[in-house]
C-alpha cells in the first residue's frame, strides 16, 4: 500500500482527492493548511506528497522548502490553480517532481501519480520496513520476526503493512476497514477485531516485545517500544 499526503485547503477538493485516491487503492492523509502539512510531512513517512501552493499558515513553496531540507527522496507534486509558466518553472526548480494545474482530470492525476511512484520504486527496488525485530519486505511481501518467517494471509499482510507504514499512529477501525477491506465500517461487525487478534497471534504471541497495541475506544497502532497494549 502506498501512502500519500495531500495538502489542500479547499474542503471539497480535498475530500474529492482523498475519496478518489483511496478508491484507487492508496492510503491517504489529508492536511488542510501548511502547518499541518509540515507536521505530517516531517513526522511521518509518505510515498508521495501532493501540495497546493496557496495554503493558509505556510504556502506550498515554503512547505516544499521545509520538506527538501530533511527529505530529498519523497516525490512531491504541485496541484494548484497557479498555472502560469513562471509558476511551473519555479515549482520544478524548487524541488517538485511534477506540476499539475487545476482544473485537472482525475485520470491524468492518477497517471502522473503512478509514474512518480514507479520512478521512486525503480530507485528503491527492495524496500524493507524494520520495527524492533520484525522486517517487512514490501516487494516480496515476506515478513519475519526474530529471523523467523511469518505465514500471513493476504488480508493479514495488508493489515500489517498498513499498521507498519503508519507506525505510531492510532488507526481507527473505519480507516482500517476502508483501506484493507474496501468497505464502510459497520459498528455491529467485529471483522476488524477478529483480524487484529489473528494477526497478533502470529506477530506477537511468541515475543516479549509486543508490536500491535489496542487504544481503547480509538483503534489500533503499531509500536516497537515494548509497551503493553
Amino acid at each position: 500500500m502506498m501512502n500519500i499526503l495531500v495538502v489542500e485547503d479547499e474542503p471539497k477538493i480535498g475530500e474529492y482527492l482523498k475519496k478518489g485516491l483511496m478508491e484507487s487503492g492508496y492510503v491517504v492523509t489529508l492536511a488542510t493548511d501548511g502547518m499541518d502539512g509540515q507536521f505530517y510531512a516531517l513526522n511521518h513517512e509518505f510515498d508521495l506528497i501532493i501540495l497546493d501552493i496557496m495554503l493558509p499558515g505556510m504556502n506550498g513553496w515554503q512547505l516544499l522548502e521545509k520538506i527538501r531540507q530533511v527529505n530529498n527522496q519523497v516525490p512531491v507534486m504541485f496541484l494548484t490553480a497557479k498555472d502560469g509558466v513562471g509558476d511551473r518553472v519555479k515549482g520544478l526548480e524548487s524541488g517538485a517532481d511534477d506540476y499539475l494545474a487545476k482544473p485537472f482530470s482525475f485520470a491524468e492525476l492518477l497517471a502522473r501519480i503512478k509514474n512518480l511512484l514507479r520512478r521512486t520504486k525503480d530507485n528503491h527496488i527492495e524496500e524493507i520496513i524494520v520495527i524492533a525485530d520484525m522486517a517487512i519486505n514490501i516487494k516480496s511481501r515476506v515478513v519475519s520476526r526474530a529471523g523467523k518467517k511469518l505465514h500471513l494471509t493476504p488480508k493479514e499482510y495488508l493489515l500489517l503493512e498498513l499498521l507498519a507504514r503508519r507506525r505510531g499512529e492510532v488507526l481507527p477501525r473505519s480507516l482500517i476497514a476502508s483501506q484493507v477491506w474496501d468497505m464502510n465500517f459497520d459498528s455491529d461487525t467485529n471483522v476488524i477485531d477478529v483480524a487484529i487478534r489473528r494477526l497478533r497471534a502470529k506477530v506477537d504471541d511468541d515475543h516479549h516485545v509486543k508490536l500491535i497495541h489496542t487504544i481503547r475506544g480509538m483503534g489500533y497502532k503499531m509500536e516497537g517500544n515494548g509497551d503493553e497494549g
